[in-house]
């Protein structure tokens, strides 16, 4: 499923959880997740409530210990006895960033305003959210940054706050308003949900919800707004169905260049780099340019936090004046491999629910070393399993 946000009047961990909650989201499995946690002295509600012209869900926390202040490693510690990633990767963003501000190792980090049980709460009740609605890609329309100041522990701050800008590096944002638009707790978790940002994404809606924040705005409603939908293949139909079971969905990032005065061992050299460097695939397609001219048309697929790097490399490597990045949807269905034994070297057979491949490696390596025919080895492999 994709989320899709328009952070109306800004985000917050709160306003997150409750547009969640509001879109379907159990209650019950957020506060089970929290419990898992091992915090004691909270209370987790959810309400419905009038903001300006609209209805939304706020979320309540009430606590029974008020201690704003805790070691950034002991909330880490706790998030990971959930087993939510997306909650332990925030809380780590956040260590991260507070300790390159202050000068001091993310594990030594203690967190003043961001260390009380409602941070806990926000990010792994945000986090179960998304597990329990089947999320697997967050997009959202650029932010609001708001302006003015803040008074916190480390004195008067510029607003928005120094550790939020460092969470929303790679967002796309907009001026706002005074006041604090995006908390650190949100850009958190937008950190760590890989948000891609701009339009809404195609997809199939399901259901929409609305988060209230806790200000009253006297011209509109204070609220975060959250579209859930399926994604939709190239076909029109739901990725999910284009071939059951499907055991994992990603955004991924395709940079495309078309080059007409490269050679074929420049490509060659530069597809080798990128797979180095982490691309999940690369690879080079034929192509009539403009006056007729032969070229090649140069494919990076990658994850979105290695585009930049990866589009640094392409333009380093072919002299492009420019590319293409483009957002798809990797559909990766479930595989696992087995080892057979041929003249005494293993070789690795990738098992899907469509067939069976050796792995091409292996069998030229053994060809190499016993001078005997790949298509031969082949057969061979097949025969072993």
């Amino acid at each position: 499923m994709i989320v899709y946000l328009n952070p109306f009047t800004g985000l917050a961990g709160d306003m997150l959880l409750g547009a969640l909650l509001d879109a379907g989201a159990s209650l019950d499995a957020v506060r089970q997740a929290v419990a898992e946690t091992g915090l004691t002295g909270w209370r987790l509600d959810a309400e419905r409530v009038r903001t300006g012209a609209l209805t939304a869900t706020r979320v309540r926390i009430e606590v029974a210990d008020d201690a704003a202040e805790r070691p950034a490693a002991r909330l880490i510690t706790m998030a990971a006895r959930t087993g939510l990633t997306v909650a332990e990767s925030a809380l780590t963003a956040i260590a991260e960033v507070e300790g390159a501000l202050h000068g001091v190792p993310p594990a030594e980090v203690h967190l003043h305003e961001l260390g009380g049980h409602d941070t806990l709460i926000d990010i792994v009740g945000c986090a179960a959210a998304l597990r329990d609605l089947r999320v697997t890609r967050l997009h959202s329309a650029p932010l609001p940054l708001g302006g003015g100041t803040v008074h916190t522990r480390h004195g008067v701050l510029p607003v928005p706050a120094p550790a939020t800008l460092a969470l929303l590096k790679g967002a796309r944002v907009r001026g706002g308003e005074a006041g604090e638009a995006v908390t650190p707790t949100g850009a958190a978790l937008l950190h760590a949900m890989r948000t891609v940002y701009g339009p809404a994404p195609e997809m199939t809606l399901r259901a929409t919800g609305y988060g209230a924040g806790g200000r009253e705005l006297p011209d509109r409603p204070n609220v975060t707004v959250a579209m859930l939908g399926e994604p939709v293949a190239m076909l029109g139909e739901p990725v999910a169905m284009l071939g059951e079971p499907v055991a994992g969905e990603s955004t991924q990032i395709v940079l495309s260049t078309n080059l007409d005065d490269v050679t074929g061992e420049v490509l060659g050299h530069v597809i080798e780099r990128a797979l180095a460097a982490g691309a999940a695939d690369a690879w080079v397609t034929p192509a009539v340019m403009k006056k007729g001219r032969p070229a090649h048309v140069l494919h990076v697929l990658t994850s979105l936090e290695l585009a930049d790097d990866l589009q640094t490399l392409v333009f380093a490597e072919t002299g492009s004046l420019g590319l293409r990045r483009g957002v798809v949807e990797k559909v990766a269905l479930p595989r696992h491999v087995e080892t057979v034994r041929l003249h005494g070297r293993d070789v690795r057979m990738k098992h899907g629910p469509w067939g069976v491949k050796p792995e091409y490696d292996d069998l030229a390596a053994l060809a190499r070393a016993t001078g005997r025919p790949l298509r031969e080895l082949t057969r061979e492999a097949f025969d072993a399993l």
